[in-house]
């Protein structure tokens, strides 16, 4: 796990190409000198004209960027995708399992396989969906799993996102692109299609319609609104699964159900898709000064009128602290060992864990156990001498706000750099839909650190996407 060569997907050790990359391999090598290039700069014109963008917060080069696309794709094959969702569908089962749980009888708590404090003091624990019966017993309807390769056979998972995982747009934008700019490529491969997402999206939000509603369930999507970071994601979703985007005051509460302001007058809601945090859903249930949400939705959806999705208190599942304790929830609820790997986790609350921690700091990668998109995480290897000691005394004061783990080597894909081809580190965060099955798309997003060396791939701070392809047998 340490300063080994990362594993290089495209080529073997003795420089012969992989697989899956053959006929990859096969067409980079016929492409003229400046093609990829040109490629490159139709890609970004196409984005632009779809308007693919997202908000940088606190950057001087103005608010809105085109996250840079890269024209190589990432090739997964048959058998190995066959594998990881075999590990991604186990995992959505039992942590859906376990936030049933931890909302009814909390069995694991009483059982001391997860610490009960761990659970009930934790920011992300909602107490307002204790004994509450969500549509068809699911919590989390979608998920995005973040997952790293270290080797042949060697995945883990870096992180379960099960609040509102972002980044799916990107997918769907990214295959399109490459069908324009590739369609020779797409030829010599039998690549799994992504692009009946939306209708799965779609098929999987009416499959938890509450009970009583009738006909088609109506689905809304609720956006913070235009200032937020994913709206193109949001009003895209929306579109392609036909659905109506609304903001919190478009949709309002009476006599226990929800119903949507339309031209013609108001129209009941059966399923709100939401793209806001718990804290802002509900001003009468959360925090009163919300100008997000919806008063009264809370108490729609714990008499049953409305689902909605993510369920509120689903974080709990995807703390960085709980995330430790993942394999022991499968076996809980399963009886099966975990497929997939975690991360190897330090624990800081661990007096002797803490003091190696603090000793190889310079090694680690140190992570907020609330933080996300990047921020407030430190990774060794590449911080300086000060951000060490400001990270020692920040887990010296709070051991119980930090995760830390060992710098991975995570895999590289030939990458477009400035006219060459280069590796680059990735990682890959494929998306899964909970309802009446478990339908998970075939590839997902491939983040890239586009600087040479780095491994932070978030597009906030500096990182690419790439089209992922699963080849089909």
């Amino acid at each position: 796990m340490g300063d080994t060569t990362p594993f290089d997907e495209m080529y073997n050790p003795d420089g012969s190409v992989r697989e899956p990359y053959r006929a990859l391999a096969g067409w980079l090598s016929e492409q003229p000198d400046k093609a990829l290039g040109l490629m490159q700069a139709d890609a970004e014109a196409i984005f632009r004209r779809l308007g693919i963008t997202f908000a940088v917060y606190g950057s001087d080069e103005g608010t809105e960027k085109v996250i840079p696309f890269d024209v190589i794709p990432r090739i997964i094959a048959a058998q190995e995708w066959r594998k990881l969702s075999k590990g991604i569908e186990q995992r959505v089962k039992a942590l859906n399992a376990f936030l049933y749980d931890v909302y009814h009888r909390q069995e694991i708590l009483r059982a001391g396989r997860v610490p009960e404090k761990l659970i009930l003091n934790n920011a992300a624990f909602c107490p307002q969906m204790m004994g509450l019966e969500p549509a068809k017993g699911v919590y989390a309807h979608i998920i995005g799993v973040d997952l790293v390769r270290v080797g042949a056979d060697g995945y883990y998972v870096l992180e379960d996102n099960l609040r509102t995982p972002s980044g799916v747009s990107y997918m769907l934008e990214d295959r399109e692109a490459m069908m324009i700019l590739a369609p020779d490529l797409f030829q010599r491969s039998k690549v799994a299609p992504v692009e009946n997402y939306p209708e799965n999206l779609r098929r999987t939000l009416e499959s938890v319609a509450p009970v009583n509603s009738r006909g088609t369930p109506v689905i809304a999507v609720l956006t913070p609104g235009i200032y937020n970071s994913a709206y193109f994601e949001h009003s895209f979703l929306a579109d392609q699964m036909g659905a109506q985007l609304c903001e919190g005051h478009d949709l309002f509460v009476d006599g226990g159900k929800v119903y949507m302001r339309t031209t013609t007058g108001p129209e009941r809601v059966d399923v709100v898709y939401r793209r806001i945090d718990d804290d802002y859903l509900d001003p009468l249930t959360f925090r009163p000064d919300s100008m997000l949400g919806v008063p009264g939705i809370f108490d729609a959806y714990r008499a049953g009128n409305v689902t909605l999705v993510n369920a509120p208190g689903t974080g709990i599942a995807d703390d960085k602290a709980v995330y430790t304790y993942v394999p022991e929830i499968i076996e809980f609820y399963l009886g099966e060992k975990s497929l997939l790997q975690n991360v190897p986790t330090y624990n800081c609350t661990d007096e002797d864990e803490r003091e190696w921690v603090l000793k190889n700091i310079g090694d680690l990668v140190v992570k907020e156990v609330h933080g996300s998109g990047g921020y407030g995480m430190m990774v060794g290897p590449t911080a300086t001498e000060e951000m060490h000691e400001e990270f020692k005394r920040k887990i010296l004061a709070r051991p119980d706000n930090y995760i830390v783990q060992p710098t991975l080597a995570l895999s590289t894909c030939p990458t477009h750099i400035n006219g060459d081809v280069a590796p680059r580190h990735v990682d890959l965060r494929p998306y899964v839909l909970v309802g009446d099955e478990v339908r998970i798309t075939p590839g997902g997003l491939t983040r890239v650190a586009l600087k040479q060396g780095s491994l932070v791939v978030n597009s906030s701070q500096g990182g690419g996407t790439k089209d992922t392809w699963v080849l089909e047998d």
